[in-house]
């Protein structure tokens, strides 16, 4: 399964991003039911994705959309830090090296099996592009069972405040932090894949 990193704005000529809004908004408006943007009743898509955010992409072999996650630096608005704070015990951790990880999804026409390879090879490109890429932390907020799930891959988290019951479920907030060891952990746990050189693409502004 190829990774791929786009970064830049929505461009109407990006075949992979179209998809990839496509799927997130099955995902977080069609089954979770998330009271987020949608644009032209196809693409979720909001205030965050714009020229400053990064999207990590597993795409098959023939380039179709299997999961992806979006990437914000912590030193603009961001969702925890803009919308969230108040899941932090403390201030929410900003700054050059620490990223915030949005978005994470999983495209539903895949099996249960496959989303678990395709799971595994996101976490496995996130850690990967933390390391090329200077990251030391990954933040993020999730609903309770996805928390749990990641707290159990085995890579150095930690919860960064008591979870709070919202219109989207019980929701915490986290900090990952990704040494020269977390591929090994993340191997230990069985959730490490080999990650080969990933494609760069830098999509037109829409």
């Amino acid at each position: 399964m190829p990774i791929v990193v786009e970064c830049g704005v929505f461009g109407p000529s990006s075949r992979t991003l179209r998809a990839m809004f496509e799927d997130r908004k099955k995902v977080f408006v069609d089954l979770l039911n998330w009271d987020v943007p949608v644009v032209g009743d196809r693409f979720e898509v909001d205030q965050f994705d714009d020229e400053h955010a990064t999207y990590l992409i597993i795409t098959g072999d023939d380039g179709d959309h299997l999961g992806s996650a979006r990437l914000l630096p912590t030193t603009r608005p961001h969702i925890l830090g803009s919308i969230f704070p108040h899941l932090c015990a403390g201030p929410p951790p900003c700054g050059a090296r620490i990223a915030e990880i949005t978005r994470f999804c999983l495209s539903r026409r895949q099996s249960a099996a496959s989303r678990r390879l395709t799971r595994n090879r996101l976490i496995s490109g996130l850690a990967w592009h933390a390391l090329r890429n200077g990251v030391r932390t990954y933040t993020g907020v999730a609903e309770m069972g996805w928390l749990q799930q990641i707290l159990a891959f085995g890579w150095d988290c930690r919860p960064l405040g008591v979870p709070v019951r919202s219109e989207c479920g019980v929701l915490g907030a986290l900090a990952i932090e990704i040494r020269p060891d977390t591929p090994e952990q993340l191997e230990a746990k069985g959730i490490w894949e080999a990650i080969e050189e990933p494609a760069l693409r830098v999509p037109e502004a829409a």
